[in-house]
């Protein structure tokens, strides 16, 4: 028995630690710390985090160790503690069960199967042997499955499945790494597939497509290298050319078909599991994966059933060995759904949704409480910006530079997201989609109610996109809250503010395809000062016709003949384009008559790569930039190809130099004098301001050619261009922006 004296020289200290602590193993790892430095107490789960007390000779010790190896899953934000008075007779430290009561951690990520489960997973002599759905505090769902906060089982989708005496008996003991696992399960005891794996893999090898439920919604699964299965699988999901990704074992598999740094091989490596974006090697995969493009999607297996299918198609195995050999299998693996429809979750809708795009559907009785698609990340200027933000960084907190009203935007139409507030941090949600159609809008709004649920907030505020029209907006209203309607490419520009902790004044360079102006009009190549509540619009691209109008975004060919027709080259519209209907749009262009003008710079990306006859057609967004990319080499510059007059910057002299150019010249061409045109641009304006950093946003700078060489010339004349390290430069970052800046408004509200 321990007796406190008063020449007791022992400490009590009650510690108060948030961040992303719960369901990633931080109360067993206190445990062990505390219990290896001989201190008693208790740790336990709460509304903030993790709270500890500790008492005994060593509780500095364990101040000076508790961040030095934590989980890897964890994130530790704040470590706050005071001392308490010595408990009399307090022999063991012990983890003590969740307290009830407001919730506002952080979310854990949906995180990949780690290497110890792996081993585990192949090991003829461990009872988790070739089961599907092992896991521990450090790998497995999250996330996908948590209804409410805290992570605790009966508050997410394992609640259905009762812990067998095995498992129980790991889940108690503090010397087993499953121990206080949430997801520990068992063939025994926990979910089960629907089909053998030897029938997917039978069924990928016969050439068969595979539609297997994921960690956050059914993905389609075929053969790579199959020509035949890879087009059957563009038919029936009505994508004829935008790029599939890949799936390969290991990093050595990876090497044989792109080309890889040591950073994006981390990335790639890292428990997200992202699909990264790499230049792509000669191979022999199947030309119809990436058509048209130089880049390649890949992937490594994210959880024990993408594994163990790994495993039954390689024929020869060598004990563990195998796991990091290079192999020749590669999968396409691309989202469970159809056209423009979210990410299909639920069993019963995949049965029947899937029926004609894949030939078997495999299932599993856990149910997904909200879906998650695969992450899209990119690598250019050494740093790293997402495509798509989904599994593995959903929910995950941004630091914003100071705290805001609490609020709630609503994103914009494409790539659309929703960002929530809580005091200094921003909750970005997994990509939703296009809001298009009643099943991307439904589950944009399940998403909303259960992003404001796990985060247990009451908005004081509510963000949304300008455009009157889109249904975002619409939502708005619903909240009887005060609300602000965001300029698009204010949004974009206080994204990138926002993420790099900058609240000062920034002169912001905005370019994309589309953004609703002051004045109705189209916006998408502007220059602007860029404050948290307000901007000014310094100047902007030359507005074209765009001939048709939305069409133009599938049909690239009529903005090159715009471009033409303010050339004064009539002649060139009907030699390049006359198996189209050139003679109508010449028609249209003469009587400015349905025609809208637009300052877009993904358009002029649209127009240059039809002049160049490179994509006239375009099906799906963004192809005819990225074709036009993948031609790139060398970057050149052609002087006297612009004009800055009255602060609109006027390219058709570059356009008029493309007109003789072959693809690969015209292609660098194009992308060397615009980088030089938009720096002199940016140049003129912030020396003139006294202005030092440039925010860069919007689509356009999804092109790595282009945003290396704008921040490099940037850079020569000491101006520093802003674009964050995880950076959401398109429409998927406009909720950031708007949160930002409606949270700003509120405050003079």
């Amino acid at each position: 028995m321990v007796i406190a004296t008063s020449n007791d020289t022992r400490t009590r200290l009650c510690i108060r630690i948030t961040g992303t602590v719960q369901g990633v193993g931080f109360r067993p790892y206190v445990y062990h710390l505390a219990s290896n430095l001989s201190l008693t107490g208790f740790v336990m789960n709460d509304g903030n985090g993790v709270y500890i007390e500790i008492q005994g000779h060593n509780t500095e010790h364990f101040m000076q160790q508790i961040q030095l190896n934590v989980p890897p899953l964890a994130k530790i934000k704040t470590i706050n503690y005071d001392k308490k008075s010595i408990i009399p007779n307090e022999e063991q430290f012990t983890i003590r069960s969740t307290a009830a009561n407001d919730v506002m951690t952080d979310i854990g990520i949906d995180a990949a199967i780690c290497d110890e489960c792996i081993q585990d997973l192949f090991d003829k002599t461990n009872r988790y042997f070739h089961y599907p759905f092992i896991a521990c505090s450090h790998c497995g769902p999250r996330y996908s499955i948590t209804n409410r906060l805290p992570f605790d089982r009966e508050n997410t989708s394992m609640a259905a499945f009762a812990m067998c005496q095995a498992c129980t008996a790991e889940y108690t003991d503090p010397n087993n790494k499953r121990y206080h696992t949430q997801t520990i399960a068992c063939a025994e005891c926990g979910p089960q597939l629907s089909h053998s794996i030897e029938t997917i893999a039978k069924a990928i090898k016969q050439g068969k497509i595979v539609a297997i439920k994921g960690l956050g919604g059914y993905q389609l699964i075929c053969d790579a290298h199959n020509e035949k299965v890879v087009e059957k699988l563009r038919k029936c999901k009505e994508r004829s050319d935008k790029p599939f990704a890949i799936m390969v074992l290991n990093e050595q598999s990876a090497n044989q078909y792109v080309h890889v740094s040591a950073k994006e091989i981390t990335i790639l490596k890292s428990h997200q599991r992202p699909i990264v974006i790499f230049s792509q090697r000669e191979n022999k995969l199947s030309k119809n994966i990436s058509p048209g493009l130089s880049t390649l999607g890949v992937m490594l297996p994210c959880t024990p059933v993408h594994y163990l299918i790994f495993e039954n198609l390689i024929d020869e195995k060598n004990g563990h060995k195998w796991l990091v050999e290079k192999k020749e299998v590669a999968l396409v693996v691309t989202s469970g759904n159809n056209f423009e429809a979210p990410i299909l979750t639920d069993d019963l809708s995949a049965k029947n949704d899937l029926a004609d795009i894949a030939d078997l559907i495999v299932s599993y009785n856990r149910a997904i409480v909200t879906h998650v698609d695969d992450s899209v990340i990119k690598f250019a200027n050494e740093k790293v910006f997402f495509i798509r933000r989904a599994r593995g960084y959903a929910l995950e907190s941004i630091e914003l530079p100071y705290e805001i009203p609490t609020t709630i935007a609503l994103g914009g139409y494409l790539k659309n997201t929703i960002c929530i507030t809580r005091k200094n941090e921003a909750f970005i949600s997994q990509h939703i989609g296009k809001l298009s159609n009643v099943d991307t809008i439904k589950t944009y709004r399940e998403t909303l109610s259960h992003m404001h649920n796990l985060l247990n907030i009451k908005p004081e505020c509510i963000a949304h996109d300008a455009h009157p029209d889109f249904y975002s907006s619409h939502i708005a209203l619903e909240f009887n809250l005060p609300t602000f309607a965001i300029q698009h490419h204010h949004a974009h520009l206080a994204a990138m503010a926002a993420q790099n902790k900058l609240a000062q004044p920034a002169i912001g360079l905005a370019l994309d395809g589309f953004g609703l102006g002051e004045k109705q009009e189209s916006w998408g190549g502007e220059l602007m000062i860029c404050r948290p509540t307000n901007y000014t619009r310094l100047g902007s691209l030359k507005p074209f016709a765009q001939p048709g109008g939305d069409i133009v975004v599938r049909q690239p060919w009529r903005m090159a003949a715009s471009i033409l027709f303010e050339l004064n080259k009539l002649s060139e519209i009907q030699a390049r384009f006359s198996s189209y209907q050139s003679s109508e749009l010449v028609a249209l262009l003469k009587k400015s008559s349905h025609s809208p003008i637009s300052s877009s710079c993904g358009r002029l990306f649209d127009a240059a790569s039809a002049l160049l006859n490179i994509c006239k057609i375009a099906t799906y967004e963004g192809q005819a930039a990225m074709m036009l990319e993948s031609k790139v080499t060398i970057p050149t510059i052609a002087d006297h190809s612009w004009h800055i007059i009255d602060n609109q910057l006027n390219l058709l002299p570059l356009f008029e130099k493309l007109l003789n150019c072959n693809q690969v010249d015209g292609a660098n061409l194009f992308h060397g004098t615009l980088a030089a045109a938009l720096a002199e641009w940016v140049v003129i304006n912030a020396t003139k301001l006294s202005l030092t950093h440039v925010l860069l946003a919007g689509g356009c700078f999804l092109n790595s050619v282009l945003l290396e060489l704008v921040t490099r010339m940037l850079k020569q004349f000491n101006l520093k261009p802003v674009f964050p390290d995880f950076a959401i430069p398109n429409d998927a970052g406009l909720s950031l922006g708007q949160a930002w800046i409606a949270g700003n408004k509120m405050m003079e509200y």
